[in-house]
């Protein structure tokens, strides 16, 4: 990645309720950025970000899929499912609000910190969805050059 129009990007389809395979996409994000030299408080900030909305997407959607976009000064994620959609975007920013279900708390998820956690992560973060249709959470992260 030497000019501005170099990019690498990372195309993950995310099942619902595929506990097994959770995590392999922000995995996977994770050994690229590492691979390419990627600052590593800037690789634990997107592999959290990703992680939050696989899981989010395992937890609560139909499924979906996640886009990375890698370039020279930021890595864009990009999740974005089908359905349910979420009700009130507001009640679910704040942290502790959880919708999961309780097998899914039983397994140690669902404690309602993955959308503040995606926010947390992100240098830019919007969130749109549609009740009864689809989620797009997008994240960018710069990446700070010295």
């Amino acid at each position: 990645m030497d000019g501005n129009n170099d990019k690498i990007t990372l195309e993950y389809e995310i099942a619902q309720n595929d506990f097994k395979s959770a995590g392999e996409a922000s995995s996977n994000v994770k050994k690229v950025l590492n691979h390419l030299g990627i600052d590593s408080k800037i690789v634990r900030r997107v592999a959290i970000a990703t992680y939050e909305a696989e899981m989010n997407i395992v937890i609560h959607s139909y499924g979906g899929r996640i886009i990375v976009t890698i370039s020279t000064d930021k890595i864009e994620i990009n999740a974005h499912d089908e359905g349910p959609g979420i009700k009130d975007i507001n009640l679910a920013m704040q942290e502790g609000y959880s919708t999961a279900s309780n097998m899914v708390r039983e397994l140690g998820f669902g404690a309602g910190m993955g959308i503040p956690n995606m926010k947390k992560c992100s240098d830019v973060f919007d969130i749109n969805s549609c009740e009864n249709k689809e989620t797009l959470v997008s994240m960018i992260i710069y990446i700070k050059h010295n």
